[in-house]
């Protein structure tokens, strides 16, 4: 029998977030149950919350990057804890019915995806667990000179700003940009080759 944790959707932002599940058309909620499935078994490296937005108001769908991410949470919540319990189908269904009048096409995509990967999903969760460690996707660097900066003091100074593109253990795949003055960058810089040197003794 499940635990209550797993009845215990709130905490996923079900409640935030089956307003616009119901809004989706089958076919895109299908799509993002696949990615975060293929996220939870280590297939990618996250969902892009951008990029899935962009498909769900194409399609006519009024939201927006945050509302996505929330259904991204709920979506992920709910295989991750249906596989840590390892739910039957219908299980799983009745505990998203019996708190969220979801629509039946929604509830269908569910099931489909359930019956075709959840005993690997599982299998996955039994032998090495599901959340997966935050991965560096992407990481770019520039120089620039600061025209107003809170780092740097004085006009016309040099500075670095760093773009990392990260893919988080919730399985949303997010930008990160910060601004460095010149020694904080060397030192940052260090700090890389000291960690690859000491891999490369592991």
């Amino acid at each position: 029998m499940a635990t209550r944790e797993m009845y215990d959707l709130s905490e996923a932002g079900f409640e935030k977030s089956s307003d616009l599940m119901k809004l989706l058309p089958p076919d895109l909620f299908a799509e993002l149950c696949q990615q975060s499935i293929q996220h939870l078994q280590c297939q990618n490296t996250g969902v892009d919350q951008t990029l899935i937005c962009q498909r769900f108001q194409a399609a006519g769908v009024d939201t927006n990057v945050d509302e996505v991410r929330n259904v991204i949470n709920a979506v992920n919540y709910l295989f991750s804890n249906a596989a840590k319990h390892r739910l039957p189908t219908e299980t799983l269904l009745n505990t998203v019915t019996s708190h969220y009048k979801l629509p039946k096409p929604t509830l269908q995509v569910i099931r489909h995806v359930w019956n075709e990967e959840g005993k690997k999903l599982c299998d996955i969760e039994c032998s090495r667990g599901l959340l997966p460690a935050a991965q560096l996707l992407d990481f770019q660097w520039k120089i620039g000179m600061a025209i107003s900066s809170d780092g740097c003091k004085s006009l016309n100074h040099p500075y670095v700003t760093v773009e990392l593109k990260v893919a988080e253990h919730s399985g949303q795949v997010q930008n990160k940009v910060f601004e460095m003055t010149i020694p904080e960058f060397q030192h940052f810089s260090k700090q890389f080759r000291e960690m690859s040197a000491a891999l490369e003794n592991v």
